[in-house]
This record gives C-alpha cells, structure tokens and sequence, in this order.
C-alpha cells in the first residue's frame, strides 16, 4: 500500500461518517425505512469516493493492486468495527440480519475503489501511449 496509515485513517472515516449519519437519521428507521435504507448507501458511495479520490493523489503505480487492497482494508475496518456495536449493542442483530442490512452496503467501498484503481490504470496507460506517440 502507497500510504498505510493514511489507509486506515480514511477507513476509519468512511466507517464513522456512515455511523454518525445512522445516528443522526435514525428515527427514520421507524418511520421511513426505505428512506433510510436509500440513505445509507448513498452516504457510504459519496465518503467512499471522497477518500478514495484524496487517497490515489498519492498513488503512482499499481492503481488496480492498491484499489483492490483499499477497498478491502476499508471494508474490513467498517465491519470489524461495526460487528461488536450491532451483534451486542442496542441493535441486538444476528450475523446474518446484520450481513443482510449492513454488512452488503458496505461491499460499495471495495466496488468504487476497485473502479478507481481500473480507471487510474487506464488513464496511465492512455497517457503513456500519448506520451510515447
């Protein structure tokens, strides 16, 4: 990875901005659940390529390996930190309620960085041939 620790910080980001913003709306999880279920992966799509975007400004080589590796240090991170608070906080959820309803939105963050590490590839790639010409 191009820059670990600054990885694991911008994991730990997209987990807290999805966490604070289900706190913040979650009365709509009564009330409106399709709302909130809309809501959710919208907020992690939108803090996904927010970090990812800041991430690769520093990313020089191997886009598609470092998109790949991102994607699933931070989908980890926002799993490892949410089982312990949804298994036995509040929520009370079993590992397959949460897998359903939470653990799935969070295979976004792996999908968007690894399009961003194909894309980047692909812009290298066309920019080399450019250059070359």
């Amino acid at each position: 990875m191009a820059a670990k620790g600054k990885a694991v910080l911008f994991g730990f980001l997209i987990w807290l901005v999805a966490f604070v913003t289900a706190l913040l709306i979650f009365p709509l999880r009564e009330s409106a659940r399709p709302l909130f279920e809309s809501i959710m992966p919208v907020v992690v799509t939108v803090a996904t390529v927010v970090f990812v975007v800041l991430y690769f400004r520093r990313v020089n080589t191997g886009y598609v390996r470092e998109g790949v590796l991102l994607g699933w240090l931070w989908f980890a991170i926002s799993v490892i930190i949410d089982l312990p608070l949804m298994l036995t906080g509040p929520m009370q959820m079993s590992l397959g309620a949460y897998s359903a309803d939470i653990g799935l939105t969070y295979l976004i963050i792996p999908a968007v960085t690894v399009g961003v590490g194909l894309s980047s590839a692909q812009a290298a790639a066309t920019g080399q041939r450019a250059a070359a010409a």
